[in-house]
């Protein structure tokens, strides 16, 4: 049988695991179909266990960035001698390992090379800032063995093209596929109804959280307490970051610190939210945005081009420095009053090819004798 192996021993919670649980259910039914045997590379295979797949976990490897490169570089080539003749090799977690693999791919999952560090970040969690750096540094070893490299957005591809000097048609973008649900009905117009204003992040210090703290304070000022809040899905307790927001900003009375919220209590917080706001410093997607776009409401996000690409088909979208708490506050005041001139729509751009909108068609380019034809592109088995 045609052997493909995924890497993604990194991969733990959150949306990288999402991306590989959807990866493992895809290959679990197509791969027997078109006789290829697939083999992951995992932390622990409850993580993402699913049938026609073989399992080799490597829990160790989490332990420090020195283990993970031994891992990758070392461990991983030992692997793939053992497995024998392998037509892909992807690996899910942005590094590219040594191994002896027909062709390899790598999914880039962070955009944390493209992170604007500020020093306050090594008060807070020194290992956003020190990962920003380190990303730089782990992308580029190896990554020429790719012939392709995979992104979930355009802005991506022509940032690590420029980056890494490849050219852009070594890289696929690949929308994560995300489950739509249904708008709930709306609690905006029910008895006693303050108007709302969201914040759905965990509390990581690049998603800019003061910027809307210090946003709600200003507004707060200039219209009085009882017209609006600002709902945060933090508490003030989960790091320090969250502590300092809170012992700087919690007696804002207009905030909201409601903590972590279940996917059906979000559910209903967007229900009565008339506008979602989202400041983050950098993302890979920005999943707030397209589970709110379906509510046809007012979206107030950061001006970079990961908010300008989730945002595509949103009707009404104003853009704002997030650099500025002022400028966030004079945005929401207006959107508070009513005037929604600086709302615009945002358009749909098509993809840019190459580009895949579901696992099969990202298989069937990954797998596909054509492509990416540079000399560097791909690597073949050694002795």
């Amino acid at each position: 049988m045609k052997q493909i192996v995924i890497s993604a021993v990194n991969l733990r919670k959150g949306g990288t695991l999402t991306i590989l649980r959807q990866c493992l259910a895809f290959l679990s039914e197509w791969a027997p179909g078109h006789d290829y045997h697939v083999t992951a590379l995992v932390h622990k295979q409850e993580l993402a266990d699913y049938p026609n797949i073989q399992y080799i976990e490597l829990p160790w490897a989490i332990d420090g960035w020195g283990k993970r490169l031994w891992c990758e570089y070392v461990t991983m080539r030992k692997i793939s001698r053992e497995l024998g003749p392998i037509d892909l090799w992807l690996s899910l977690h942005d590094t590219t390992p040594r191994v002896q693999a027909h062709r390899q791919a790598v999914y880039c999952q962070t955009s944390f090379p493209f992170l604007h560090w500020r020093l306050r970040d090594f008060r807070f969690d020194k290992k956003i800032p020190l990962f920003a750096m380190f990303t730089r540094f782990a992308y580029r070893i190896g990554i020429r063995r790719n012939r392709y490299l995979i992104v979930q957005q355009q802005w991506l591809r022509e940032g690590f093209s420029k980056m890494f000097g490849l050219p852009e048609d070594r890289f696929i973008v690949a929308p994560p596929q995300r489950e739509q649900l249904p708008p709930r009905e709306s609690t905006i117009q029910s008895e006693g109804h303050r108007f709302t204003f969201l914040f759905a992040a965990t509390a990581d210090a690049h998603k800019n959280f003061e910027l809307l703290t210090e946003a709600t304070r200003i507004l707060e000022q200039r219209v009085g307490v009882e017209v609006f809040r600002t709902v945060l899905t933090i508490d003030g307790t989960e790091n320090k970051y969250a502590q300092w927001l809170h012992s700087t900003w919690g007696n804002v009375r207009s905030l909201d610190f409601a903590g972590f919220m279940s996917r059906d209590k979000l559910q209903e917080t967007y229900a009565g939210t008339d506008c979602l706001v989202f400041p983050s410093r950098i993302e890979t997607w920005g999943l707030p945005i397209s589970e709110f776009l379906p509510y046809n409401r007012p979206m107030l996000l950061s001006d970079l081009p990961f908010a300008h690409e989730t945002a595509a088909g949103a009707g009404a979208v104003g853009f704002f420095d997030p650099s500025s708490a002022v400028v966030l506050a004079d945005a929401m005041e207006r959107v508070l009053r009513g005037d929604h001139t600086q709302l615009k729509p945002v358009p749909q751009r098509p993809l840019q090819a190459p580009s895949a909108r579901s696992w099969s068609e990202l298989f069937e380019l990954l797998l596909s004798d054509a492509g990416a034809t540079q000399p560097n592109s791909f690597t073949q088995p050694t002795p």
